[in-house]
Order: C-alpha cells, then sequence, then structure tokens
C-alpha cells in the first residue's frame, strides 16, 4: 500500500481548504479528466466550500503509425465552453504532462478568466513538457498506481480505497483487495 485511505482523506480535504480560499468569492469551473479522476474529483468537491460546476471530459490516447513514423494522438471530447470562467482541471496522475497541456491548450480557446490544474498524484520525473500543477496530493517516482479510481491492469482495482503500487508486466501482482473468497 502506498497511500492507506486515512491518508488520503486528509489530503484531499487541504486540498480542498487551499481550493476554497484560493477561489474565494467565484464559482469553480470543475473540468474532470475520466475515468481515473472521478473518485478523487467527488472527494474533492465535498471539500471544496465554494460553488462548484462540473464539466467532464474523456481522453482518447492512440499511438498511431504516419510516414514509418510512430507518433501519440491525444483526442478529447468536447471541451466545453468557459470563456471568463474559473477552471479548475481536476486530474487523477500527471507524468509526462502531454495530455493536460494538449487539454490545457484547449481549454485556452475558450478564453477562461483563470485556468487551474489539481492533480492527486505528480509525476515530475517523467515531465517531458513545462507543466507543474497548481495543486497536488503526493509527488512520487514513477510508480504504477491503482485505486481510488486508477485502475490495474483490465481496469481492476478501482473500487479500492487506497492506492497500492501496480505490477508492471511480467512482475507478480502487487495489488491485492485482501483474501478473495470463490462464490458458489
Amino acid at each position: 500500500m502506498v497511500y492507506p485511505a486515512s491518508r488520503l482523506a486528509s489530503r484531499v480535504a487541504e486540498l480542498g481548504r487551499a481550493i476554497s480560499r484560493d477561489f474565494a468569492g467565484r464559482t469553480v469551473d470543475a473540468v474532470i479528466v475520466l475515468e481515473s479522476s472521478f473518485i478523487f474529483a467527488a472527494d474533492l468537491f465535498r471539500r471544496i466550500s465554494r460553488p462548484v460546476v462540473c464539466h467532464f471530459v474523456r481522453a482518447d490516447i492512440r499511438d498511431v503509425k504516419q510516414s514509418g513514423f510512430d507518433r501519440r494522438e491525444v483526442f478529447f471530447s468536447q471541451a466545453p465552453q468557459l470563456g471568463g470562467r474559473d477552471v479548475l482541471v481536476v486530474d487523477a496522475v500527471i507524468d509526462t504532462g502531454v495530455t493536460q497541456e494538449f487539454l490545457f491548450r484547449r481549454l485556452l480557446d475558450t478564453g477562461p478568466r483563470s485556468l487551474r490544474l489539481v492533480v492527486l498524484v505528480d509525476k515530475p520525473r517523467d515531465r517531458r513538457v513545462d507543466l507543474k500543477p497548481d495543486y497536488f496530493g503526493f509527488v512520487v517516482a514513477s510508480k504504477y498506481l491503482a485505486g481510488y479510481g486508477m485502475a490495474g491492469s483490465r481496469g481492476q482495482f478501482r473500487n479500492l480505497p487506497y492506492i497500492a503500487a501496480r505490477p508492471v508486466k511480467g512482475h507478480r501482482s502487487a495489488v491485492r483487495a485482501g483474501k478473495s473468497r470463490q462464490v458458489r
């Protein structure tokens, strides 16, 4: 276990207080990146003492081959129109930052008054772009994580109330939700 439920709850409460302070007197237009951030976002919003309007976007990342070169393309569902609003992008993890930077550029095109990023897990060692979260829960070295909304292999383990290290392909499982019993 990397972060137990009690530590997650405490850190999310701290983030909620900081965001409430920084958005004082304003409505927070939250853009939630699905799917891994839904539990973090729900817990965070219950800790923000300002009005929150939720917008959801889904990232679709595809590896394509073009002119003999491998390339990764990022597509998002339609970005909400946020002209003149105070926007908070909510994501579970930032590692390379490429996906979040792409989303930021799309959101900036809609003309928000302010645009900030909150992530539960920051992996700065993996960063490939100059993007730093305005708020973060934890800074970690490169690890595959699962639980608290983040999926392990085959989409499993999102329901765990804690965050655990997820196994890398070819290694034994590190994520365990306790003893399993066969149901008949």
